[in-house]
C-alpha cells in the first residue's frame, strides 16, 4: 500500500470532474432492493432530487421507474457525462449546501456516494428547504465487501480511501429519527473496469502521476496472480450497499 497523502476534503470532492469518463465506466450501479427500501412506503409519483448525482448512476435507476427526477451536481465534467447518458433528465448545477430549486419542490432527496462530502450544518437545512411537508431524505453508499480475499488484498493496495465512516452520521433536526439497512449484492466486473474503478477514487486521482501509476501496477499484478482473478475476463466483485433514511418531522 502506498502512503496516503493528506489532501483537503474540498480537493477530494472536486477531483472527479476531470476523470468523469473513467468514473462513468468504473463505478458500479446500485441494487434495486436498496432503492426499493429508500422509497418505502411506495410513494405516488414523487418528485425526486438526486443530489450529488455524479454521472447519473442512481439517476438512471430513478428515471427507469418513471419517477420525475432532477439531478443536482456541482462538477461540470460530471454534469456533461450525465447529460450525455440521460439527455431527457433535468440537470442543474448545485450542491447540498446550495440548490437552485424552489422551496418545497421535491418529495424525496436521495444522495448516493456523496453525503460524506457535504457540510451537514449547511446541507441539512438546505435539503429540508427543498422538500415538501412530509418529505424524506435517503442516503446510500456502495462498500466493497472485503470478506472476499481478493477484495481484501485490493483494499490493502489502495488503502483506506473511501471515507465511508460518515455513512452512520446523525442527520438531526428538522429531520426525525433515522433508520438504516444494508443490502449485499454482486457486481460483475472485468480487468479494465476494475482499473477504472480504482482510478476513479478521489485519493488515487490526486496522487502524483508516478505514484498513481505504481498503484495501478499493483492492481494489475493482483489480477495476474490471485487465483480468483488470474486468466478471467469477468469476476464477481461483492458489495454491501448501506442505506439511511429519515423524514421531516411533522409539526
Amino acid at each position: 500500500m502506498l502512503p496516503v497523502k493528506i489532501v483537503d476534503v474540498d480537493d477530494h470532492a472536486s477531483s472527479f470532474g476531470p476523470v468523469a469518463d473513467v468514473y462513468e465506466r468504473g463505478r458500479p450501479t446500485y441494487p434495486a432492493a436498496a432503492l426499493d427500501w429508500l422509497l418505502e412506503p411506495p410513494p405516488s409519483g414523487p418528485r425526486v432530487i438526486d443530489l450529488g448525482a455524479g454521472t447519473g448512476k442512481l439517476t438512471r435507476l430513478i428515471r427507469d421507474r418513471e419517477l420525475p427526477v432532477t439531478a443536482v451536481e456541482p462538477s461540470p465534467g460530471m454534469r456533461a457525462q450525465l447529460s450525455a447518458v440521460l439527455p431527457d433528465v433535468t440537470v442543474v448545477e448545485g450542491s447540498a449546501e446550495s440548490m437552485p430549486l424552489p422551496s418545497g419542490s421535491a418529495d424525496i432527496v436521495l444522495v448516493a456516494q456523496a453525503w460524506h462530502w457535504v457540510d451537514p450544518a449547511r446541507a441539512v437545512p438546505e435539503v429540508a428547504r427543498v422538500l415538501a411537508p412530509g418529505g424524506r431524505l435517503g442516503l446510500l453508499w456502495n462498500v466493497r465487501d472485503d470478506r472476499a480475499d481478493w477484495v481484501r488484498r485490493l483494499d490493502e493496495i489502495i488503502g483506506n480511501r473511501d471515507r465511508l465512516s460518515d455513512r452512520g452520521a446523525v442527520i438531526g433536526a428538522p429531520f426525525g429519527p433515522v433508520t438504516r439497512a444494508s443490502f449485499p449484492w454482486v457486481h460483475t466486473i472485468g480487468p479494465s473496469l476494475l482499473l477504472d474503478l480504482v482510478a476513479s477514487r478521489s485519493a488515487v486521482i490526486l496522487l502524483p502521476a508516478d505514484e498513481r501509476a505504481a498503484l495501478l501496477r499493483e492492481v494489475r499484478q493482483l489480477m495476474a496472480t490471485h487465483p480468483d482473478l488470474v486468466g478471467r475476463t469477468e469476476f464477481a466483485l461483492p458489495y454491501v450497499t448501506y442505506c439511511t433514511r429519515t423524514g421531516l418531522k411533522v409539526s
